[in-house]
């Protein structure tokens, strides 16, 4: 039999890891804080990563530029951002445009050239469509059209900001503790099954949508079938792709709850809906049959975010680990709860959500966590 330990542990570490670090930290007053204890939180996770993937969500960070899409674009080379920009001038209105600030950082070599565009939609969308469903269609354009140049994140005031290197060293590259924002996410990743690149890091993102996950989602082929009939294009290689295009597809455009898309991502088993009241047995089939093609299958934790909002979501039997904190008017979730005690010792309350069953915070609510 083939030896497999050049393969599978080419270093003979004596410690292997397959399962990312994820976590979320949000103020749901919506007052902004620095990004120095994400980043520790995050690097308190530093071993449930290999450093070929980390990043960051941060929102609220574009107080001056609040109604316009910030395209965060990286460039392989001078023609692509060429080509790009001529291609955005054709169709956005541009009101700011700059090279995103870069530091030299530990383990960060080769990264490729960022820019960011403050951008209003101009008047080439057609009258039918709107904003958004422009930006989308526009950021899958260029994505699959110019070679070299990939956008990752699109959406109003926020950012994403990521690459090839551990968390904390592509928060040193950004230079991330000077950023302030309400709700921030980050991921320290370990690639199983696709190659380590720039646009493949976590968070994904559309719009103002962003997920952190940390899993394999074993149902990818369907669930990529069923967002490509549906105008969407999955261009970045990994399974977390198809979960950003899913929540832009059920909350966005079919408007619905965030608690009612969690019941397509991870649906109670058959026998669990067999047992329920008549009206949400009547709910749950319903989901089940006009998503079918939506249901995430494999082991997976995600954190959600979008401008005011943040869900935790575990698979339906707890196989990757979440743990939520609490202390005054911020929320907190982690891959362990280490990471939040490291930032927040005295917690208000912590605990570990049900399989299934979505956290989320919500600014300014009166209900700050709800478990649905």
């Amino acid at each position: 039999m083939r030896n497999l330990s050049a393969i599978n542990n080419p270093y003979n570490d004596d410690k292997l890891m397959s399962a990312c670090s994820i976590f979320g930290a949000m103020d749901t007053s919506g007052k902004p804080f620095s990004g120095k204890r994400v980043i520790d939180a995050i690097r308190n996770m530093h071993v449930r990563g290999n450093g070929l993937g980390g990043g960051f969500a941060i929102y609220g960070i574009y107080p001056k530029h609040p109604d316009h899409y910030a395209f965060h674009i990286m460039y392989m080379s001078n023609e692509a951002r060429e080509k790009t920009e001529s291609f955005l001038k054709e169709r956005f209105h541009w009101d700011h445009v700059e090279e995103v600030p870069t530091f030299k950082a530990r383990r960060i070599s080769n990264p490729p050239k960022l820019w960011r565009y403050f951008l209003t939609v101009g008047s080439s969308k057609h009258e039918s469509q709107s904003d958004d469903d422009y930006v989308v269609d526009r950021v899958m354009e260029i994505n699959t059209r110019i070679e070299g140049a990939f956008v990752f994140s699109s959406g109003k005031n926020m950012g994403v900001f990521k690459g090839v290197g551990y968390p904390e060293d592509i928060a040193e590259h950004f230079g991330l503790e000077d950023y302030e924002g309400y709700l921030w996410t980050a991921h320290g990743r370990f690639p199983t099954n696709t190659q380590a690149w720039w646009g493949g890091a976590h968070p994904f993102s559309i719009l103002d949508w962003t997920v952190v996950h940390n899993g394999e989602i074993s149902s990818y082929g369907t669930n990529r079938r069923y967002l490509e009939e549906r105008g969407y294009v999955c261009t970045m290689h990994t399974d977390t792709e198809v979960i950003i295009y899913a929540i832009d597809l059920l909350v966005r455009k079919h408007n619905l709850p965030m608690e009612i898309a969690a019941k397509v991502f991870a649906p109670p088993f058959w026998e669990h809906i067999k047992r329920m009241p008549d009206g949400e047995q009547e709910l749950c089939r319903t989901l089940r049959q006009v998503y079918s093609g939506l249901l995430l299958n494999g082991p997976f934790t995600v954190i959600i975010a979008h401008n005011g909002e943040m869900i935790g979501l575990t698979d339906r039997i707890r196989l990757r680990p979440l743990t939520v904190g609490e202390k005054g008017s911020m929320l907190y979730l982690a891959s362990e709860e280490s990471a939040i005690r490291l930032i927040e010792p005295d917690l208000d309350k912590a605990w570990i959500p049900t399989g299934g069953q979505p956290v989320i915070g919500r600014l300014q609510s009166s209900d700050k966590v709800l478990q649905a």
